[in-house]
């Protein structure tokens, strides 16, 4: 997988989830890939300041986005 398919499938997975965080009045941006293992998200809106935030990165966006991309090892959110 080139990176630029990488990207593509990491936003189509970004896309999967984002309908639930919008529901909750948040949402997440894609920042980096490094190394095409590690991905850089923020989450935004209600996300940023939820109690189950960092449950929400582990098993839903990192969950999401390792169906989508399976060489993903991590995903960390970068705080704005």
């Amino acid at each position: 997988m080139t990176t630029e398919e990488l990207r593509i499938n990491i936003e189509k997975a970004l896309d999967e989830i984002r309908p639930f965080l919008q529901a909750d009045g948040g949402d997440i941006s894609l920042l980096s890939i490094e190394d095409d293992k590690l991905v850089r998200v923020q989450l935004e809106g209600a996300c940023v300041s939820c109690s189950v935030n960092q449950m929400t990165l582990k098993s839903g966006v990192e969950m999401t986005i390792k169906k989508f991309a399976p060489q993903i090892e991590q995903v960390i959110n970068v705080e704005a």
